[in-house]
């Protein structure tokens, strides 16, 4: 017997895809997590993700976003290849024509951030360049800094 919730299903994705998203942000930006919070950083992203595919709203940006997110979770806590596989996704979605710019270019940094936490020095300066390329295209010059100023934390990594 299937029972139908008491509550608004498309109003609960609404709140929870934005409400995941934005408390693994905050253990993003948190500099002493404990191994409980890299724990819920985690499944905070993922369950965000989750919710979002499940909105009405749902587009190739919102997706690439999430994938973003959930790379970098991954890049965070050194989890190599999670951060590849999360970040390839950002970079498949990315690529498709709906998606600006800046989105691609982001896509490019999770990736060269992968590379790095995993001591790839080349195949991290190659994506830091084709993120640079496609910063080229962004229109909005607060972006512009946004990506640059995350490219530039990734290539102290191997530094």
């Amino acid at each position: 017997m299937h029972n139908e919730p008491i509550f608004d299903l498309k109003e609960a994705h609404k709140y929870f895809s934005a409400a995941c998203f934005n408390k693994a942000w905050e253990l993003v930006e948190k500099e002493d997590r404990t191994q409980e919070e890299d724990e819920e950083m985690i499944q905070l992203s993922l369950a965000s993700t989750w919710h979002w595919s499940q909105r009405e709203d749902h587009s190739s940006t919102k997706q690439s976003i999430s994938f973003w997110q959930i790379s970098r979770v991954y890049a965070i806590l050194g989890e190599t290849e999670n951060a590849r596989k999360y970040g390839q996704l950002c970079l498949n979605v990315s690529m498709r024509d709906e998606v600006r710019s800046f989105y691609l270019a982001y896509a490019y940094e999770t990736m060269a951030r992968a590379e790095g936490i995993a001591g790839n020095r080349e195949k991290m300066l190659d994506y830091v360049r084709k993120s640079r390329k496609t910063i080229e295209r962004v229109i909005k010059d607060e972006e512009k800094k946004m990506i640059g100023d995350d490219l530039e934390s990734i290539i102290s990594l191997v530094d």
